[in-house]
Parts: C-alpha cells; sequence; structure tokens
C-alpha cells in the first residue's frame, strides 16, 4: 500500500556514539552535526570557508618545456621514462593545494540530568529542515529544535522544557587539538566568540559567535563558559564567519545576533521552514511502503534492509534525504559542497575534503535539476566563473595553450594546477571541461538564453584549451596527450604497465560533449560562426568509441588490458552517464558494449566504494535495466551507507548520496535522448506510486502516478513555449506544442 500521510525523518531512540551516527544540519554556508546526548550535547560546527592557507601559484614552469619530450616517450611506449619526467616537471608546486577544516564544536552541559533519560527520541525533520530530541528524566520533559537558517544565516537552537526553572546549562566553544590557533572570549554577560585564524600563509581569520536568549533566568559567563540557570526556555544563536567573505568576521557574527536576538524565536523557526520547504516541498515520491516498517527507527530499518528486507519507505526517505543534504550543503551565495558536503570533523580530512573534478564534485549535482533545485546549482557555477583566471595562467605555463584548465582537483582559492603527484589522476587536465558542462545542462532543464549568453563564454575559453592541447597524430586523428583514464592502470603487450597515455576514451567523450555544446549555444544566442566551423572541424577528427576484444567500450584508443579490471572508476562510460551519446535509442551497438562494460567491472569486484556504486544506479537506468539498477539501489544502502545515512565510501564521502538520488531519479524519468520518458527503468515492487515535480530536460516540470507499472495520469508543466514529445508504459506517444505558464493532463483515455 501506498502511505500517504508517512511524514519523512530520519528517527533513532538513542543518541549518536560516534560522528557517523550523528544527523547533519545546513544552509549551504554554515552546519552543523548533531549528536543528541542528555547531559552531554555536542554540535559539531562547520562554516564553509574555514580552510588552511590561502592561494598560492603553484603552476610548474618546467612542465612546458619538457611537454614534448613526455609526449615522445608515452607514443613510444616507455611509460616508465614518461611517469617519471612528468613527475618532476609537471607537478604542482608544492603538491598540495589546500584543505578544509572543522570550525570546531559547540559544547552543551545540562544541570539536573544525573538520572537515566526516558522516552528518547532524536529526529531529522526532512520535511521541515528541523532536528529535534525529546526525553523525559523523572516527570520532566525536555526537547530542543535545531536548525540551520538560510535567511537569517545562523544555527538556532531552542531548549525548552515542561518544569518552570528547569533548565540549567554551561556553554563552551573548542577546537580540541587546534587550540593554539582560537581563543574565545567572552560576550557582554550572554556570550562568546571564539576567534582565531586558519593556520597557513595568507590563510583566512574566523569568528564564531554564541548568543543565548531568555525570557526567564539567568545569564552570565565566567571564563570560556556561558551558563543559564532557571530557565524555561533558551534560544542559543550561533553565527560564524571568516574573512574569505568579510573584512572582520567577528563584527560581522555579532551584528547578526544582535539583529535576531530581537526576533522571536516563532518567526525565526517560520522564516526557515517557509524557505526551506520552498525547494524541498517542490517534489514528492510516494511507493508502497508496509505500515509496520514505517514506525520504526532508521537505523533498525537500514540493519533490516541490510538483511534483505524490502523496504521502499527508507528508499524514499534516501532519495529525499539527498535533496536535503543539497539543499543544507550548496545554496546560492555558498560554495559549493565539496567531498563531504560541508560536514567534516578532522583537521586532517580524507582527501583534504575539497572539490576532486574527476567525478565526485559533478557528481554531487547529478541531482540538482531533474529534482528541482536548480538555484543550488549556482554555488558550482561561481566556482567554475572563480576557476576562469587561474585556470587561464595553468593553460598558459603548463601547456602554451589559450583558454583555461584545470586538473583533478580544485579548493577554496580555485586552484587550478595539478593536485598531488598520484600519477593515476594528477596530470589529467579536462576537469574545467567537465565542470563547464554544468553550465550547458543547466541550460538544457531551464531554457535560459540568458544564462546561456554568459554560460558561453565560459565554456568556449574550455574549448579553446583543449582545441590547443589537442596534437595530431600519424593517422591525423586529434589526440590528448599527455592525459590519464582517471583512475585506473593499463598495460602494454611487453608487460609494462602505466597511467600516463594517448587518448583516454573519457577525454573524447567529454570534448565531444563540451565542443557539440559550445555549437549548439553558437547556433541558440546567433554568435561565433567562424568558432562553430573550428569546432566541428575538429570534432571530425576525434577518436571515435572502441569496442574491444571483451565486447567492452574500451578505456583507451587500444585495446589494452586493465590492471583493475574490477577499478572504482569506470569513466569511460562517461558518454552513458552522465553525458547521452551512448543511448539505447541511437547507439545501440554501443550501448550493449556499454553493458558488457559494466557486467565485467562488476563481475570483478567494481563498485566497491559508494560513489560508484551510486554511478552504476544510473548507468543501468540509461540501459533501462530496472532489475539491475535496483539491485545497485539495494548495493548502495546495504554495503555503502551509514547508521545516519551518509554514504560511505569508506571513509563518509556525500556524492554517494547525491549521486544515488540521482539515479533514483532516473530510473523514473529520463530526457537525454529525444523527450520525455516516464517509468524507463520501474522495478516490480516499485509498481504502484507517483511522484511530483520532477524536472525534464527543456523546461518542463512532470507530475505521474502508476499503477501496475503503467501510468494512470501525467501533467506536464511548460517554463517556456515549444514542442514538447511525452512517452509512458500505459500511455499513447504523444506530440504537442506547449505554451509557456500552461500545463497539459495525459491519461490512458486521453
Amino acid at each position: 500500500m501506498i502511505n500517504t500521510g508517512y511524514r519523512q525523518r530520519l528517527w533513532y531512540n538513542q543518541p549518536a556514539e560516534e560522528w557517523n551516527e550523528a544527523l547533519p544540519i545546513g544552509n549551504g554556508r554554515l552546519g552543523a552535526m548533531i549528536f543528541g546526548g542528555t547531559a552531554e550535547e555536542k554540535l559539531q560546527l562547520n562554516e564553509d570557508s574555514v580552510w588552511y592557507g590561502g592561494p598560492r601559484d603553484r603552476n610548474n614552469e618546467d612542465a612546458l618545456p619538457h611537454l614534448p619530450e613526455i609526449r615522445k616517450l608515452i607514443i613510444e611506449g616507455r611509460l616508465r621514462e614518461a611517469e617519471e619526467l612528468a613527475a618532476m616537471s609537471m607537478a604542482g608546486l608544492p603538491e598540495a593545494q589546500r584543505h578544509y577544516l572543522p570550525l570546531g564544536e559547540l559544547l552543551l552541559s545540562f544541570g539536573d540530568h544525573e538520572q537515566s533519560a526516558e522516552d528518547y527520541r532524536r529526529e531529522l525533520d526532512l520535511e521541515q529542515g528541523v532536528s529535534r530530541i525529546k526525553y523525559r528524566i523523572g516527570d520532566v520533559s525536555y526537547s530542543r529544535e535545531m536548525f540551520a537558517s538560510y535567511p537569517d544565516q545562523a544555527i538556532v537552537i531552542r531548549i525548552s522544557t515542561d518544569n518552570k526553572d528547569g533548565i540549567s546549562l554551561k556553554a563552551r566553544f573548542t577546537r580540541n587539538n587546534w587550540r593554539y590557533l582560537e581563543k574565545t572570549k567572552k560576550w557582554l554577560n550572554n556570550g562568546l566568540i571564539m576567534n582565531g585564524d586558519c593556520g597557513g600563509k595568507g590563510g583566512s581569520t574566523f569568528a564564531a559567535v554564541l548568543k543565548a536568549v531568555t525570557e526567564d533566568g539567568l545569564c552570565r559567563t565566567v571564563g570560556e563558559y556561558l551558563l543559564v540557570d532557571g530557565a524555561s526556555s533558551v534560544t542559543l544563536l550561533l553565527a560564524a564567519g571568516t574573512s574569505f567573505r568579510h573584512s572582520d568576521p567577528d563584527l560581522y557574527a555579532k551584528r547578526r545576533l544582535e539583529e535576531l536576538s530581537q526576533v522571536p524565536y516563532e518567526e525565526l523557526l517560520a522564516r526557515h521552514t517557509a524557505d526551506y520547504r520552498g525547494l524541498y516541498g517542490r517534489v514528492k515520491l510516494m511507493l508502497p511502503e508496509n505500515p509496520n516498517q514505517s514506525g520504526l527507527p532508521t537505523d533498525e530499518r537500514l540493519k533490516r534492509f541490510q538483511k534483505g528486507e524490502e523496504d521502499n519507505g527508507l528508499i524514499v526517505t534516501y532519495f529525499q534525504y539527498g535533496r536535503y543534504l543539497l539543499i543544507s550543503s550548496s545554496r546560492q551565495g555558498s560554495l559549493p559542497a565539496n567531498l563531504q558536503g560541508i560536514w567534516n570533523d578532522s583537521f586532517t580530512p580524507a582527501w583534504d575534503s575539497k572539490f576532486t573534478i574527476n567525478i565526485n564534485a559533478q557528481m554531487n549535482y547529478w541531482p540538482v535539476e531533474i529534482c528541482n533545485l536548480a538555484e543550488c546549482h549556482e554555488p558550482l557555477f561561481d566556482l567554475v566563473e572563480r576557476m576562469k583566471e587561474p585556470g587561464r595562467v595553468t593553460a598558459r605555463v603548463m601547456y602554451g595553450c589559450r583558454g583555461f584548465t584545470a586538473h583533478h582537483n580544485t579548493d577554496i582559492w580555485a586552484d587550478t594546477a595539478p593536485q598531488d603527484t598520484y600519477l593515476p589522476a594528477s596530470f589529467w587536465p579536462l576537469g574545467a571541461a567537465w565542470l563547464c558542462l554544468h553550465l550547458w545542462e543547466h541550460y538544457r532543464f531551464s531554457q535560459d538564453r540568458y544564462f546561456l549568453a554568459k554560460a558561453y563564454e565560459t565554456m568556449k575559453e574550455a574549448a579553446q584549451f583543449l582545441l590547443d592541447y589537442l596534437i595530431e597524430d600519424a593517422e591525423g586523428r586529434l589526440i590528448t596527450c599527455p592525459s590519464v583514464s582517471p583512475e585506473n592502470t593499463y598495460k602494454l603487450p611487453n608487460g609494462e604497465s602505466g597511467v600516463l597515455c594517448v587518448g583516454a576514451s573519457m577525454d573524447f567523450q567529454i570534448i565531444e560533449a563540451l565542443f557539440g555544446a559550445c555549437i549548439r549555444s553558437t547556433e541558440i544566442i546567433g554568435v561565433d560562426e567562424a568558432f562553430r566551423e573550428e569546432l566541428a572541424a575538429a570534432l571530425e577528427r576525434l577518436p571515435k568509441p572502441q569496442i574491444g576484444k571483451y565486447g567492452q567500450i574500451q578505456e583507451w584508443m587500444e585495446d589494452y588490458e586493465e590492471l583493475e579490471p574490477g577499478h572504482r572508476h569506470i569513466s569511460h562510460l562517461f558518454a552513458l552517464y552522465p553525458g547521452d551519446a551512448f543511448s539505447l535509442e541511437h547507439t545501440p551497438e554501443l550501448a550493449e558494449a556499454a553493458r558488457r562494460t559494466l557486467e565485467r567491472r562488476l563481475a570483478n569486484g567494481g563498485g566497491h566504494t559508494g560513489w560508484s556504486r551510486a554511478w552504476i544506479i544510473n548507468f543501468w537506468a540509461r540501459l533501462k535495466d530496472q532489475d539491475k539498477a535496483y539491485a545497485n539501489v539495494r548495493s548502495l544502502l546495504q554495503h555503502s551507507t551509514l547508521p545516519n545515512l551518509f554514504d560511505n565510501h569508506p571513509p563518509f564521502q556525500i556524492d554517494g548520496n547525491f549521486g544515488g538520488t540521482a539515479g533514483i531519479a532516473e530510473m523514473l524519468l529520463q530526457s537525454h535522448a529525444e523527450g520525455i520518458k516516464l517509468l524507463p527503468a520501474l522495478p516490480q515492487s516499485w509498481g504502484e506510486g507517483s511522484v511530483k515535480g520532477l524536472r525534464a530536460r527543456g523546461g518542463y516540470t512532470l507530475d505521474f502516478a502508476w499503477e501496475e507499472g503503467l501510468v494512470t495520469e501525467a501533467v506536464v508543466t511548460c517554463t517556456v513555449s515549444g514542442p514538447c514529445r511525452l512517452d509512458a508504459p500505459g500511455l499513447v506517444p504523444v506530440s504537442f506544442t506547449g505554451q509557456a505558464g500552461c500545463s497539459y493532463t495525459f491519461t490512458p483515455k486521453g
């Protein structure tokens, strides 16, 4: 049955014992992980611009003089020599970009909590964007509500009890082993200020400010502590910032809280929920549920699912949780979601918690358009714009090329030089090109020509770099060299293995997609006819996809053996997803080869990381294999999901959450291959259901319902006027011309 009254939430009947059980809140810029303790509460805090160190020019000037020799060695198959020279001449100076840091922790200690708590409940309400904790000690009930408000740019904590004068608490900031970089000072009698520097040469300074607002009781500060005694309720307001955005972050945060302290809590909550629901409430998904499961704690449901139970309600929650996390970690004016969104508790996080742009940062934004959160795409666009200037320097200094480029990582300062000397990934100059395709996708969904006119100039610069970077091979083809197929290794017939290569298949798929987007853009906005012809001529000379000896899509120009046949990256299927050059409709042979590629990867242990498994869901959805798509949804939750439903690489990495949400949406709606297709990969267990608010390329929003796998009603709402084609099981295929602002309803009876 479909439970129409079930509210989407994560909930637990005990506090979090570790970070991977805590619950996240965020407003794009400011976030917290809430542990939910009773006598002792911890909020682990993040602000998206707290990064170690400042901007640097890390481009290696020895790259360009040695580029011809590196190319020659690779073409001759002398990989060991090529890679040794590349490691010295192309590596960034120094090797590493900047890394993301925690802001700190807010610790709360409560008096009169000697007895054990009863009737405990900890939840994250996805529909309101609010975390709640409720429990009872003896005859006294306590509750906390916490949220990160985007309109008010603050974290709000409301603590209340049904016992008059029953709240006694101590609050303090801490940064654990990095306390030497900060100092906490008193702010009047009801506030604390923690400020300091983020470390590193040229780094930012930061400030976090806490202010207590009470209607009764007593507030005072002692040393590094804020104390509240004898209150029936208290609202704690927390603001933070860095000099990345504010010349005086201390003053900024204090002024923010002085203003907010004059606003009643109920109004702060109402402003937050109205803003949040304006985004979250656009999409609603319903699938058949077991009402006996919907009342269970989330961790119990996950354990049962991991033992083999069906639980469509948990899948719906997981889908909506991905949308919640995107809203919470990427809002207008914030930095983009990084490898951990904004939630990071380590001063030396895995992979530096940066923006990894050979798949991971892009995967963070796969659900943004189809799941009706287009505004959340803007932080990524802002970063791409900031990458242009450093990317021009990298293009010129390292490669002698026009335009702009980036490698497989970037950071808060939009650094575009290679990151690390990790040969399977570092020397791959296609990062900017892939990111620019997000600009094109935004246009495809929105049909916003004003946006496209600006975005085209950025896409053009990325394309200019590639035109200059491509070299002619002995057969007259235009190829990339050096490059890699992220992040796999190949073997030559003589037994030597290596990663630097002539022409990775993914390169040509990205280049074809970007050149095609630029060509189409010039036609739409009526500019650059000469450049259009230059791109079209180059496209004709790019190597075409090849099918190898196993019936697979070749990962490289030659049909090399992979060192890891089950590698986590499946880069050579870019053209299947997120690209669309491979499709059942238009390239059935390549689609079949893509299927074989997936089967070989999985047979050899592929999909063993969370984000890789999420990518595989999208691949199978594009191949319209509902059984394999659903099997991989199950595998993602069974093997790569933590108790708080965070994706587990391992360790935690948020891209799997976003890729999983995108994959579920792709199973329900596709719009990449001429027209809109509903339920292209619907598993049998989802035979009945409905969805409202998914978006399709061309400027459409879709609401539809189905029974026994057949669509019973579809409503198409048009953002712009233009032709539309709709295919759905149970409906007669229909082509019509829609008018902007109008909705069109289709049923089996017409």
